[in-house]
């Protein structure tokens, strides 16, 4: 028998018809790249997570561009923790810095705060990523922010796997200085083909964002900045603010199945990583962990 780990083809049973609607709305009106159908669901999500959001054209180019925003260049170090997708070591290289790796707190099995204060001390980096893997994040979230604070250290949060979860009852990308997003379709909330965002708590920092996205334009062909061409397109923009929708359900059935296979995980006598307190997860995942030892011979962890 072969379980999926998703399936992209249940849908609520008006959804095709509803976008089926925008989509010759959207074909009609040609707004194919940005356009209203972007500024609405920006605008949506900014009043969701209480930042100013950017959309872009995928999860990697959204880390990419928070780098750039905050002023990573060559020569700068970025702290990372080494247990994550290949795209948050990938954007650092790409902007020219050097990676910092440090090791995840067994408990949460998010970065770990202690190793992070040290590399900072060690490395003086210009920004830290603390990435909000399986669905949820640090339990010590509150305490990565003021590390940074104190240091002078942009923290950037990348939330990819996190849109959904929920931090002391709030949004995660609420107190985030700068977070990313990704819509890959595999992600909870996923769109109709690649996409992303960058949410900003500082204006200003969003508008230099939506440049570098821009092709580092002031005007249509006036250039302030060495930006590169990662613009949201409508189709996924209309897709996600139509998933929105229907998101609150989704997220109840998402955490209802992985509640029970957590259940149902232990009761075999598999170690179920818990959910950290102070968070309301998103139903991601169920994360199992093994001990080296007890691992099927062959296997390897890198």
């Amino acid at each position: 028998m072969t379980v999926p780990f998703i399936d992209l083809r249940r849908f609520e049973p008006d959804l095709l018809e509803r976008w089926a609607v925008l989509c010759r709305e959207i074909s009609a009106h040609t707004q194919f790249v940005g356009g209203p159908r972007v500024a609405a669901l920006e605008a949506r999500m900014s009043e969701l997570t209480g930042g100013h959001v950017v959309g872009c054209a995928n999860g990697t180019d959204a880390l990419q561009l928070a780098l750039r925003a905050a002023g990573v260049g060559r020569g700068d170090r970025v702290v990372i923790p080494d247990a994550t997708f290949w795209a948050t070591y990938e954007a650092v290289v790409n902007v020219g810095a050097d990676v910092i790796t440090v090791d995840v707190d067994p408990d949460d099995l998010q970065m770990d705060l202690e190793l992070c204060r040290e590399a900072i001390e060690k490395h003086q980096p210009k920004a830290v990523i603390l990435v909000h893997l399986y669905g949820w994040g640090s339990a010590r979230l509150d305490a990565f922010r003021e590390l940074c604070r104190e240091r002078g250290v942009t923290l950037i949060e990348d939330g990819a796997q996190a849109w959904g979860s929920t931090w002391r009852d709030d949004s995660v990308y609420r107190d985030a200085e700068l977070a990313t997003i990704s819509f890959y379709p595999a992600k909870v909330l996923g769109a109709c083909g690649d996409a992303g965002a960058v949410v900003c708590r500082d204006e200003d920092m969003a508008r230099t964002v939506r440049q570098l996205g821009n092709h580092g334009r002031t005007q249509h062909y006036e250039h302030g900045l060495i930006g590169w061409n990662s613009r949201m397109d409508g189709f996924s923009a209309a897709w996600l603010d139509l998933a929105l929708d229907y998101l609150d359900e989704r997220l109840a059935s998402r955490r209802h199945a992985a509640t029970s296979d957590r259940g149902r995980l232990g009761a075999l006598g598999v170690t179920v990583a818990p959910v950290p307190e102070g968070w309301r997860d998103s139903g991601s995942l169920a994360v199992v962990r093994f001990a080296p030892a007890d691992r099927p011979p062959g296997e390897s962890v890198r």
